[in-house]
């Protein structure tokens, strides 16, 4: 399934079918089929904007277009959302066609591999995430260390001067000491 995925149109082509649906434009009507092509080529793009105007042609279609012909504008809504990472999208067009076509092949494969891929993406998410907890603890404890230290130097130590410091993520209590 990945080989759809990694599927991109020359640019022969694709300025072939932009040509052609221009054309069409400017006389005032476009065939189905010629959207249908153009929009083919802009998913199959290397360029999420393209991605993405291919994706809103497909839709137009699949609402104003061929009945016949949805079951192939929800595999290429889902193909588009996917190269543009909105599996929940994604997910949404290929059940969608399987409900319709429950036995096609390229469908499951399709919906198995945007389901690994929200994983992925997931995990990867958490993975930033904890990260960044990790970097603004460190920031902190960073920032608390100086200020004991510029505390240190700065005020004479006849008292114990003591902060209490909450950090939000772990919700511990720590009690630092500002004199040595």
């Amino acid at each position: 399934m990945e080989s759809i995925l990694e599927d991109y149109v020359s640019a022969t082509d694709l300025k072939h079918y932009e040509q052609q649906y221009h054309e069409e434009m400017k006389n005032g009507e476009v065939d189905t089929k010629t959207q249908f092509e153009y929009a083919w080529c802009l998913v199959r793009s290397r360029y999420p904007a393209d991605i993405r105007r291919g994706v809103l042609l497909m839709e137009h279609l699949f609402h104003h277009g061929n009945a016949e012909a949805k079951r192939d504008y929800l595999f290429y809504l889902a193909v588009g959302s996917t190269k543009l990472k909105e599996y929940s999208k994604a997910l949404k067009f290929i059940k969608a066609f399987l409900h319709v076509e429950p036995a096609n092949r390229q469908a499951q494969e399709l919906e198995a591999t945007i389901k690994n891929r929200m994983k992925k993406e997931g995990i990867k998410g958490m993975a930033i995430v904890g990260g960044a907890a990790l970097a603004v603890s460190g920031l902190v404890g960073l920032g608390i260390a100086l200020a004991k230290r510029y505390v240190s130097e700065r005020t004479p130590c006849s008292h114990l001067q003591m902060i209490r410091f909450t950090n939000r993520f772990t919700l511990y209590h720590f009690n630092l000491l500002l004199c040595r």
